[in-house]
């Protein structure tokens, strides 16, 4: 007699937090950890849309929206305490929240400099101490961080966004040290080329979507899921050993260092 297999990845009867849930790969994370049977608490600075309210439910899943700036620590923990007295607290952080101030380091304004750290740094500790207190009051949880190859590779104008995403990915090692003890694991996606509406404009310039892809190996720019198929994994017990690593999900960009060498002969 055949028996029903159990599913890969199962978050039935967990709670999923993600933070920046309002569009791009926030709202693409949500979809993914629904799909897979978490009930989602949607944090944005501004309302997230009653449509992907509405999926979640859809999916048989509660969904919670709040409105919270995660750079103000105790917007940040007002949130913690409406997701732990509605939903049952929090065994899933998904940091995504983001702010882009593009500008050369000499003359990037300083309130601009400090947004950037405020929301893309800041941001994702608050919400690390507040969330991840629940997760070491049960001894379980596992922290998944949105950070990005422009933390690793620098890039024209971005000097301000590269270091605060350099800074998540060393905080994530930190907690994979200070936490796994408490069975608690953080882990960090960094996507690469990724088509969302803080990238948007960009591709609307004549032919920039090609000439991306011919520099990708994989030769197509990464799409939200992409990101949210990786960040489930990390999240899920299928990567309970996983700790304190990065995972590159960029089509093979970051390494291709080595093609911008001269070598007459073999081109």
């Amino acid at each position: 007699m055949s028996q029903k297999s159990e599913p890969w990845i199962d978050f039935s009867g967990r709670i999923c937090v993600v933070t920046g849930a309002n569009g791009g790969i926030g709202t693409g994370l949500v979809r993914a950890f629904a799909a897979l049977g978490a009930d989602i608490a949607m944090i944005d600075r501004v309302e997230t849309s009653g449509t992907l309210e509405e999926e979640v439910r859809r999916a048989g899943r509660k969904a919670l929206s709040l409105v919270c700036d995660v750079s103000d620590i105790s917007s940040v923990e007002k949130a913690a305490e409406q997701v732990r007295s509605e939903l049952g607290g929090c065994d899933i952080l998904v940091n995504n929240a983001g702010l882009l101030r593009p500008g050369k380091l000499e003359a990037l304004d300083a309130a601009d400099w400090e947004s950037l750290i405020a929301v893309n740094l800041h941001g994702y500790f608050h919400c690390v101490q507040a969330f991840g207190r629940q997760m070491l009051e049960r001894k379980r949880g596992a922290l998944v961080h949105v950070a990005s190859i422009a933390g690793s590779q620098p890039q024209a104008f971005s000097g301000g966004y590269s270091a605060a995403k350099a800074a998540v990915a060393m905080m994530s090692r930190q907690l994979a040290f200070e936490w796994g003890p408490s069975g608690v694991r953080s882990n960090v996606v960094s996507p690469g080329l990724v088509r969302t509406p803080l990238s948007e404009n960009f591709y609307r310039t004549p032919d920039v979507k090609e000439r991306r892809e011919a520099v990708v190996p994989s030769r197509r720019i990464g799409a939200v899921e992409d990101i949210a198929d990786v960040a489930v994994f990390l999240a899920s017990d299928r990567a309970g050993y996983v700790n304190g690593q990065e995972i590159v999900v960029d089509g093979g960009f970051s390494q291709t260092l080595m093609s911008h060498i001269p070598r007459p002969g073999y081109e």
